[in-house]
C-alpha cells in the first residue's frame, strides 16, 4: 500500500458495499445495545441483549428490530467509505519512504479516519437513536400510562398522542425525515450534529486502537511480505480489532448515546455536555454503567469490521471500475 497508487473512488465503492452488507446481518444487535445503553437503574425493562430482542419482536414484530435501519443503509455509504478510504489515504502519504509504517503513524492515520468520519456519523447517529429506542420508551411507560390514564382520564394530551388511555401503548411511528426536518427547523443545523464531541471521543480512539491492530493481525496471516492475506484471515483479523477497540470505548459510546437521545422515559435526566453526563452517570448509576451493552457492541462491530475488510480486500471497487479482477482466495 505504501508506493501503490490507491484508487479513491473504488476504495469509496468497496467501503460503502461492505457498509451495507454488514449493517443488515448486525443491525438487531445494535438496536438491542442502544436500549440497553440508556436503561437508567431502577428503570430495567430488558435484562439482557437476548431478552430485548424477543420483547421486541413480541411487541413490535419482526421488523421492529430494524427500526432506523433505513437511516443507517442511506448514511452508512458515505460514513464507511468515508473511514475505510481516509485511513488509506493517510497510510499512504504517510509511508513516502517506502518503509512500513511505525505503530505511531498507524495510530495516526487512524486518527484522522476517525476524525473524517464524523461529519456524517454524527447525524446517522443522532437519527438512528431516535428511531431505535421508541420502543424502549413505549414499553416502560406502559404501567406508568395506564395508571395515569385512569387518574387523569383524557386530560394528559402529553401521554395521548403516543399511548391510548386504558391500552396497551402503541409506538409512535416518526420517521428519520421527520426527526431531521424537526431538529433543523428548531435548532439548526446543530441539532443534527449534537453529541458531536462524544462521537469524536469515540471514533477517533476507536481508529486508533482498529487500524494499527488489524494491520498487524492481519500481516501474521500473509505468506510473505508481497502477498495479501487469505480473505478468512482478514475476517477473523476484522472481527478480533473490531471487538477489541469497540470494548475499549464502550464508555465514550454510553456517554454518546445518552447526549443523543431527545425522548426521555419517566424520572430520566437531561444532561448538559459530555463532562455533566459522565458525572451523573458516575454519581447515580456507579461505573459499571459505562459498560452497559459493551457486549452487544462487540458482538456488533466484530462481524461489521470483518465484513468490511474481506469487501474492502477482495477488491470489489477495483472489480466494478476494471481496474483489477475479482478473486476471493487472494485477497
Amino acid at each position: 500500500m505504501s508506493q501503490q497508487q490507491i484508487s479513491l473512488p473504488a476504495k469509496l465503492i468497496n467501503g460503502g458495499v461492505a457498509g451495507i452488507v454488514g449493517v443488515t446481518c448486525v443491525f438487531p444487535i445494535d438496536l438491542a445495545k442502544t436500549r440497553l445503553q440508556n436503561q437508567r437503574s431502577g428503570q430495567q425493562v430488558y435484562k439482557s441483549m437476548m431478552d430485548c430482542l424477543i420483547k421486541t419482536v413480541r411487541s413490535e414484530g419482526y421488523f421492529g428490530m430494524y427500526r432506523g435501519a433505513a437511516v443507517n443503509l442511506t448514511l452508512v455509504t458515505p460514513e464507511k467509505a468515508i473511514k475505510l478510504a481516509a485511513n488509506d489515504f493517510f497510510r499512504h502519504h504517510l509511508s513516502k519512504d517506502g518503509k512500513g509504517l511505525t505503530v505511531f503513524k498507524e495510530m495516526l492515520a487512524g486518527c484522522g479516519a476517525g476524525m473524517c468520519q464524523v461529519v456524517i456519523t454524527t447525524p446517522m447517529e443522532m437519527l438512528k437513536i431516535q428511531l431505535q429506542d421508541a420502543g424502549r420508551l413505549a414499553a416502560q411507560q406502559r404501567k406508568p400510562v395506564v395508571m395515569a390514564a385512569t387518574k387523569l382520564g383524557s386530560a394528559n394530551t402529553v401521554l395521548s398522542r403516543s399511548y391510548n388511555a386504558g391500552a396497551a401503548p402503541v409506538v409512535r411511528r416518526v420517521s428519520a425525515l421527520q426527526i431531521a426536518g424537526e431538529l433543523l427547523h428548531t435548532q439548526g443545523i446543530q441539532g443534527l450534529y449534537r453529541g458531536l464531541g462524544a462521537t469524536l471521543m469515540r471514533d477517533v480512539p476507536f481508529s486508533v486502537v482498529y487500524f494499527p491492530l488489524f494491520a498487524h493481525l492481519n500481516r501474521l496471516g500473509q505468506p510473505s511480505p508481497s502477498e495479501n492475506a487469505p480473505f478468512y484471515w482478514s475476517f477473523l483479523s476484522g472481527c478480533a480489532a473490531g471487538s477489541t477497540a469497540a470494548v475499549a470505548v464502550n464508555p465514550c459510546d454510553v456517554v454518546k448515546t445518552r447526549l443523543q437521545s431527545l425522548s426521555k422515559g419517566v424520572n430520566e435526566e437531561s444532561y448538559n455536555g459530555v463532562v455533566d453526563c459522565v458525572s451523573k452517570i458516575m454519581r447515580k448509576e456507579g461505573p459499571s454503567a459505562f459498560l452497559k451493552g459493551a457486549g452487544c457492541r462487540a458482538l456488533v462491530i466484530a462481524p461489521l469490521f470483518g465484513i468490511a475488510q474481506v469487501m474492502y480486500f477482495v477488491g470489489v471497487g477495483e472489480f466494478v471500475l476494471g481496474s483489477s479482477p475479482f478473486n476471493l482466495y487472494s485477497a
